[in-house]
């Protein structure tokens, strides 16, 4: 089965659906994004788990950019830059690969290591 979203009047993704595999041909049916579009009245564009078509899943909240032909997530933090090759947003600071868990402050501008309390109970 293939996935659609369904595009608001700003490209904005309002609604996934799961519906027809494009090569199906049902009632002469040839185009699904045109067939699903009519009956929402919204543009619908095809999106796949994948990454195989529009770069990445569909979501909603996404933006369709009609440039790129891809679906781009909301921007996760202002200093974040997209990366034009995934359409994804990337910290302008790699993430550091050393086991650690981290995550990000913009206020600090740096990735931040999360550090789990354990809790002490008095054993009885």
């Amino acid at each position: 089965m293939a996935h659609y979203a369904f595009l608001d009047e700003n490209n904005i993704v309002t609604e996934v659906i799961t519906g027809r595999d494009e090569w199906e041909v049902v009632e002469q049916i040839k185009d699904w994004e045109r067939y699903y579009g009519a009956i929402r009245g919204q543009e619908c564009k095809r999106t796949s788990y994948n990454g195989n078509i529009r770069k990445n899943f569909a979501g909603i909240g996404y933006t369709y950019d009609w440039d790129r032909d891809a679906f781009i997530p909301p921007k996760p933090y202002p200093s974040w830059i997209l990366n034009e090759d995934t359409c994804r947003w990337e910290a302008p600071i790699p993430y550091p690969n050393d086991g650690v868990m981290y995550s990000w402050d913009e206020e600090a501008g740096d990735w931040v290591a999360i550090v789990f309390q354990q809790e002490n109970k008095a054993l009885n």
